[in-house]
């Protein structure tokens, strides 16, 4: 059996095209081959190859797809693979494959988990392997279409007779073969050709015709055919052409030229354990999500949007309640354990006691990590004592050991060096036994309801946690990661971090990994700090704030290139902090001559320099641990400002190249320099950081990320605030992920405020973030740009109330459900801001993180309990009319 491959696909100088081929035995075991095709235009491609044939594994099936390389053989792009070409095996024929390169679909959406969830379609739906009737000339069509409703099918009607000769009531029915492929084989003994053919959609139960696909019809004609490798048609006039002997040619067309209808959900975002309940212990749970799962349903909501829920688990105490320090990429926080899923205590004194805990830790208005870890660490070791060996014995236990004893062994292991059970790694599994148990029967219970959950995936780890000890490798340990000055953080954040060393292609896998991992539950997932896979604001280790980081990768500047801007390269000058009296009395005042004296040595021409213990952000802050009172910080802040205070960053892997330190303009050795050098700076400036990049970081994105969340049935949602490069939004659309529109961060230059109707379709439209001010505490923080909001934006007259009435928030919350945007996901808090009585009584409770505060305690908790969510009939009656009328 020979296999003929033919594709048009237009490639660049040195590029090649691939196919991988892959063969599959009854006996299930595989082959595959990496085979080069040919072109003499660049343009069309071709192969022909025999079928890696062998009497011990006859071949069932096989599967393909093609990838283009450069020259050195490194892949640079591949073909969309999440539903598979693949074709049962017939060694008696030669199939000619006629191919169209196949990107992601426009209508990525409607294969992903979330669609299929809401739209109540299985997720384990899989293609097959179909064995059709093959003849002497076989046509074989294969087409994708998921844009059909339930109770329809697909069928071919064409030209010739053999097609229905254009007869609607003639069609060829299809055979689905899974993931909305849809295959027929035709005799095509005497078709001639050209031919002519159109999908159309029919109805199961009456078999009629309901629509025509859209478009010129499809056709197989000499153009088509003479692209085909050694032409499976006999060599006469084309009006007479037809198949060969033995072959098969199999058209696989691209996605059915059909509109889709229009998928579009509101959702709430909540951190998990932000939810409260009378059944939880001082923090929300995974059987408080189940509640909240109820809430959804109730109200006509299709998603909820959750914090990460990893394992934070490193110093316990109150820096663990940082959702996104994770110290494992796959272990679940034991916070979230339901205690009354895992069952009661046998003394019932036992059960009194925490029962009067637990009630302590539900009066509290906001969730008290340390107290919380406590009482439910304490309970779960107790049952454990009790219970734990008929958990550990029991064969579903080992099954899933067994499928997760990868992750779950290092973690046991780096753990219990931590810990005061050494040698009880069987009770680390246990208890990530159960807490995978409850969040899968919460996902599941929401996926029964049309609901689904989606998930984070944070883009860094703890710098001390399980990856970095077990891959140290895909990490670079001497650097951090954070963001850079933006309106929330003038000095930027050190999210410490440690970045990613992308050299290691493992790295990709290790992510892949992840997203399996969280496909187990999620169906939707939030690529945090997306921009991070198209460069990372890099810090240095001996660094405090986010200003001495620079864009990593980058493309660093020269000398030569520095001066030929035209400014006179003088390294100590521009990269060494610049200290003179004016500097000192303008950040210290009365404090000047103290720091001249305790931190400082002269040097000549009226300039200082930082005394050897003291010249490095992380050398002030130990310095200044411990010392709390006003003068002493306002100390540590101006030495820290003047470590920062320089103009270029020399790249600490590559001598003699430099990186524009961000917002250097604003200090003041920028004031030293001259007005010829001032001009020449910025016009570099503006260049490294709004032009040098573009096309480098948004190729390198785009790689990275297609690589990495290109095959995820999961809904993937970009984070995609802060500084955007150009082509963000490109790579974005390019890959149909969807963007994050915030009508108060808008991303076109020169506007306050974005307009809701300007949303893109593939977008997720929210109020507010976690990370910001709760629509209510928002609207007071700044009257003046309230009040341009409320004039322009929501076009009322008069002057903006002091307070947001709930009238009003319920206007806000209709305008973003009516927006274009795929998903309208709002904060718990700014739906509740829609009812006066429902709302908490303090806006300022409700912030749950303030960005670029390193001791900022993650505790805010719903005011009102779930069961008093769902008992407030009027107010989610109106939620579910207002979701409904939106058509979300």
């Amino acid at each position: 059996m020979k296999l003929k491959f033919a594709i048009r696909y237009g490639t660049q100088w040195g590029e090649n095209l691939y196919v991988i081929v892959t063969y599959r035995s009854l006996d299930g075991t595989e082959k595959s081959c990496r085979l080069a095709m040919t072109t003499t235009d660049g343009w069309q491609w071709e192969l022909e190859t025999s079928a890696l044939e062998s009497r011990q594994h006859p071949i069932d099936s096989f599967v393909y797809y093609y990838q283009v390389e450069d020259s050195e053989g490194s892949v640079l792009r591949k073909e969309w693979k999440m539903v598979p070409r693949c074709y049962h095996f017939d060694s008696s024929k030669n199939y000619v494959l006629a191919d169209q390169w196949r990107d992601i679909p426009l209508q990525y959406h409607l294969y992903s988990n979330a669609y299929r969830t809401t739209a109540g379609l299985p997720l384990d739906d899989e293609v097959k392997t179909l064995r059709v009737p093959l003849y002497r000339k076989t046509l074989l069509f294969r087409v994708s279409a998921p844009q059909l409703s339930e109770g329809q099918s697909l069928a071919v009607i064409g030209s010739h007779p053999a097609l229905g000769s254009w007869n609607t009531a003639r069609y060829l029915k299809m055979t689905y073969v899974g993931c909305y492929d849809w295959l027929l084989s035709v005799d095509a003994d005497a078709i001639p050709f050209p031919l002519e053919y159109k999908y159309v959609v029919v109805d199961d139960n009456t078999h009629g015709l309901l629509a025509w696909e859209d478009g010129d019809n499809r056709v197989i004609d000499e153009t088509f055919l003479m692209g085909l490798a050694s032409a499976p048609y006999e060599e006469v006039p084309m009006s007479q052409a037809q198949i060969r002997d033995g072959a098969v040619l199999v058209v696989y067309g691209e996605t059915l030229r059909l509109k889709e209808q229009t998928w579009r959900a509101a959702g709430v975002a909540v951190p998990l354990f932000s939810l409260r309940s009378t059944h939880s212990y001082g923090v929300g749970d995974f059987g408080d999500l189940r509640r909240m799962v109820s809430w959804a349903a109730a109200t006509g909501m299709k998603l909820i949007q959750l914090l990460p829920v990893n394992d934070t688990s490193l110093s316990h105490t109150w820096s663990d309640s940082n959702p996104y320090r994770i110290i494992s990429a796959f272990a679940l926080h034991p916070q979230y354990m339901d205690l009354e899923a895992l069952g009661s205590l046998r003394k019932k004194s036992r059960m009194t006691m925490y029962y009067r805990q637990r009630q302590e830790l539900n009066a509290l208005p906001y969730s008290d990590y340390e107290a919380v870890e406590r009482v439910k660490g304490a309970y779960i070791r107790e049952i454990y004592d009790e219970k734990g060996k008929a958990t550990i014995e029991s064969k579903e236990f080992k099954r899933w050991l067994e499928e997760n004893r990868e992750w779950l062994e290092p973690y046991a292991l780096w753990l219990n060096r931590r810990s005061a059970h050494d040698d009880d790694t069987l009770f680390v599994y246990y208890v990530q036994y159960h807490l995978h148990l409850q969040l899968k029967t919460a996902a599941d219970e929401a996926r029964s309801k049309g609901i689904f959950i989606k998930g984070d995936l944070p883009i860094g780890v703890n710098h001390e946690s399980v990856e970095t000890s077990l891959h140290p490798e895909f990490f670079n340990l001497d650097c951090q990661m954070g963001a850079p000055p933006d309106t929330f953080s003038q000095n930027g954040q050190n999210w410490r971090f440690p970045t990613y060393n992308w050299s290691q292609t493992e790295l990709t896998t290790w992510f892949r990994r992840r997203l399996c991992w969280m496909a187990q539950y999620f169906d939707a997932v939030r690529i945090d700090h997306v921009l991070g896979f198209f460069r990372i604001w890099e810090i240095p280790e001996n660094a405090v704030d986010g200003l001495m980081g620079h864009f990593s990768p980058a493309l660093p500047m020269t000398v030569g290139e520095i001066e030929y801007f035209g400014l006179s390269f003088r390294k100590d000058f521009l990269t060494r902090p610049f200290i003179n009296d004016r500097v000192l009395d303008r950040l210290f005042g009365l404090h000047a001559t103290y720091v001249r004296e305790h931190f400082l040595v002269n040097r000549s021409y009226g300039l200082y320099d930082l005394k050897s213990a003291y010249d490095t952000q992380k050398k002030v802050r130990a310095y200044f641990e411990g010392k709390g009172d006003e003068n002493s910080l306002w100390i540590r802040d101006g030495l820290y400002r003047l470590i920062s205070g320089v103009l270029f960053l020399e790249d600490p892997h590559q001598p003699e190249m430099y990186h524009p330190r961000i917002g250097a303009y604003r200090e003041p050795v920028f004031d030293a320099l001259t007005a010829e050098e001032k001009d020449a700076y910025m016009r570099l400036y503006n260049n490294y950081y709004y032009q040098r990049h573009n096309h480098f970081w948004a190729s390198m994105a785009i790689r990275r990320l297609k690589d990495i969340y290109g095959e995820s049935k999961m809904l993937c949602c970009a984070e995609d605030l802060g500084m955007l490069p150009d082509g963000v939004g490109h790579v974005l659309d390019q890959l149909r992920m969807l963007s994050l529109e915030i009508q108060s961060m808008p991303k076109q230059n020169g506007f306050e405020f974005a307009h809701l109707n300007a949303n893109p379709y593939r977008s997720v439209a929210t109020i507010t973030t976690h990370d910001m001010s709760p629509l209510r505490l928002w609207w007071e923080e700044s009257p003046e740009r309230t009040q341009r909001y409320y004039v322009t934006m929501i076009q009322k007259q008069g002057h903006a109330p002091e307070h947001l009435p709930a009238h009003l928030a319920e206007e806000i919350v209709a305008r973003h459900l009516y927006c274009p945007s795929m998903l309208c996901v709002l904060s718990l808090q700014d739906w509740l801001a829609m009812d006066g009585e429902l709302r908490s009584k303090s806006p300022r409770e409700e912030r749950i993180n303030i960005p670029g505060d390193t001791h900022n305690r993650w505790k805010y908790r719903m005011h009102l309990t779930l069961e008093e969510l769902l008992d407030a009939t009027r107010y989610n009656n109106k939620v579910r009319t207002m979701i409904t009328r939106s058509k979300r």
